[in-house]
């Protein structure tokens, strides 16, 4: 079952920036042989000799085995940002462009904690400390973060306060789930793996700054992509950006599955950044023994102009320092409950096809600590294929559909989560974002308001000979 849920830049030749290794304390920068004038603008970047970039997600490994530091490129030149840390990475920027969040270790043996710098006095304050790694922090509107947090099931999402208080857990499966970018209408867009809680590919999600509604971004499905950026101006404004590895594709709103983007046959680190012209910045290499160097595109044209490019480091995840636009606040509308409700209009309706049979029951599984599959209890299953019920709150959960018979019709792979005290609607068994609900009362809420209690905080009700 799914739930529902600047200024302009001249044209660059390639600049040869030198760099001394990321472990060290320091970072000298020279002119390029053959310097041009690079543009009124800066980049913050991510400096690494050896890059991963799914490691996080798919094993929970650290993607910068051999070190990270964030450099400053400007002026055709390049500094390093926060000389006084053995590593840092992940830099966001703030919508004033006033201060960085970033990913840092002081000492070598420091776990990555998320530290605040400030651009005009240069001080450093940490935000989110702790004994497991943090990752990936993002400014959410409203002096609010989100980042990951490392534990034995790998990375889970977590919201904060800027001042460090206020540690609110957001997803919760048993896979990592790593934020991306905050969208504009406040929504996180998060990589995890498809399916939720399983083995698979990597996939893109969306899910709110309160932990409630998560969702895929769209239900295509096709090979694994990451790496998203959403656009904040010119014609593709609302687009997402994002990298299978070799291609570039978008996410469009009036389209129900992926747009292919024209760009060479390379392999793309993703996420890009934007400029103010339009053009973008993509992290890029040749083949699998180059580094990743920075190359301005154009939107709508296939060419690539060198941008910056060091021959002992990867640079990626660039982000301009430039103000930009905040995201809408998404006020929570959750209970303090310790279950969910979930009502299903028509199961019957999914994308994947005819489900074979006539469903009559719905059965909660629920993951336990050690990865086992839990049965919750069985729901009925109204002719108009509605059901009600009330479930456990997160934690990860998955529906079985079930015929007279007892046997299985249709069954998910993954897991999702309803946050504590969260209402949900979804329109049928994995029908996708773009399908609209049709407007009539389903027939479980004729029949009854009451969910059927499968939290396990009650004895379930049986489904009967439906």
């Amino acid at each position: 079952m799914r739930p529902l849920g600047n200024r302009s830049i001249l044209v660059l030749l390639l600049i040869a920036v030198a760099f001394v290794p990321c472990n060290s304390s320091q970072t000298r920068s020279r002119p390029a042989p053959s310097q041009t004038s690079a543009g009124p603008f800066s980049i913050i970047v991510s400096a690494a000799p050896v890059y991963d970039p799914l490691a996080a997600i798919q094993r929970g490994a650290e993607r910068f085995p051999q070190g990270v530091r964030l450099l400053l490129l400007r002026d055709n030149k390049a500094e390093s940002l926060l000389p006084g840390f053995f590593a840092s990475a992940d830099a966001s920027v703030s919508f004033d462009a006033k201060t960085v969040i970033f990913a840092g270790k002081k000492t070598a043996n420091d776990p990555w904690q998320i530290w605040e710098l400030s651009l005009t006095g240069h001080s450093q304050r940490k935000v989110i400390s702790g004994s497991t790694n943090l990752i990936r922090p993002l400014y959410l509107p409203d002096n609010r973060l989100v980042y990951a947090r490392q534990t034995p099931g790998g990375f889970q999402m977590e919201a904060a306060s800027l001042d460090g208080s206020q540690q609110l857990p957001l997803s919760h499966i048993r896979t990592s789930a790593i934020p991306v970018d905050v969208l504009q209408d406040g929504r996180i867009l998060f990589e995890s793996m498809f399916p939720l809680g399983e083995d698979g590919r990597p996939e893109l999600y969306l899910v709110y700054s309160d932990g409630s509604g998560v969702e895929s971004y769209r239900c295509d499905h096709g090979p694994g992509r990451w790496g998203g950026h959403q656009l904040t101006s010119g014609p593709q404004t609302g687009d997402v950006v994002f990298t299978h590895g070799r291609t570039l594709a978008r996410f469009t709103s009036p389209l129900a599955a992926e747009s292919p983007i024209a760009a060479p046959a390379r392999e793309y680190a993703g996420p890009i950044a934007e400029t103010s012209t339009g053009k973008w910045i993509v992290s890029v290499r040749t083949n699998n023994e180059s580094r990743f160097s920075l190359a301005l595109k154009k939107a709508g044209a296939a060419a690539l102009q060198p941008l910056f490019s060091d021959t002992r480091n990867n640079l990626v995840e660039p982000v301009l320092l430039t103000p930009r636009p905040v995201p809408k606040r998404h006020p929570t509308a959750l209970h303090e409950w310790t279950t969910a409700n979930l009502l299903a209009l028509d199961v019957r309706q999914s994308r994947d096809g005819s489900l074979g049979g006539m469903p009559v029951s719905v059965r909660i599984d629920a993951q336990g600590q050690a990865g086992i599959a839990v049965a919750m209890g069985i729901a009925p299953i109204e002719s108009d294929g509605s059901f009600f019920v009330k479930t456990p709150a997160d934690r990860p959960i998955r529906f079985t559909l079930l015929d007279r018979n007892g046997s299985v019709l249709r069954a998910e792979r993954g897991w999702f989560w309803i946050r504590s005290g969260e209402q949900r609607i979804c329109v049928g068994c994995h029908t996708g974002p773009e399908r609209a609900p049709e407007n009539r009362v389903p027939q479980v809420l004729l029949r009854s308001t009451t969910p059927v209690d499968l939290s396990g905080a009650a004895p379930a009700a049986a489904a009967g000979g439906r």
